[in-house]
């Protein structure tokens, strides 16, 4: 992935989504929103993110649900496909947790999004070129 210049490289840390529930499609969406919220914090949206790291604890779960996996992807992201990879892995930290989602970003110097405005304040606002 190539960042344009002025663009700043967001690493998204994995996000889990056990508030969705323990199905691995729900927790599978929650955890694309989580990553989309801390895209959208840092003052980009999913159309930034350039690559999705995706860790399963049960691939068998995962291809009997692609449907709904699909469905949940495309509720987060809509039509934006990034690199992915998709990694079968023993457990995850939490043990509630089927699924865990990593992301990259890069994103382009923009206006900030008016609930980020407001939680830097005014004075922030008007400095975004750091």
């Amino acid at each position: 992935m190539l960042a344009p210049e002025g663009g700043r490289v967001l690493f998204v840390a994995g996000q889990i989504g056990v508030e969705g529930g323990t199905a691995l499609a729900a927790q599978f969406q929650a955890a694309l929103a989580n990553v989309a919220a801390v895209v959208e914090e840092a003052g980009g949206t999913v159309a930034d993110v350039g690559r999705l790291t995706i860790y399963v604890t049960d691939m068998e779960a995962y291809r009997g649900s692609l449907p709904e996996v699909g469905a949940a992807y495309r509720a987060v992201f809509g039509k934006h496909f990034p690199a992915m990879a998709l990694v079968a892995v023993t457990e995850l930290v939490d043990p509630r947790a089927v699924v865990e989602v990593e992301a990259t970003a890069v994103i382009l110097r923009r206006a900030l999004p008016a609930r980020r405005l407001a939680a830097l304040g005014a004075r922030a606002a008007l400095s975004t070129d750091r």
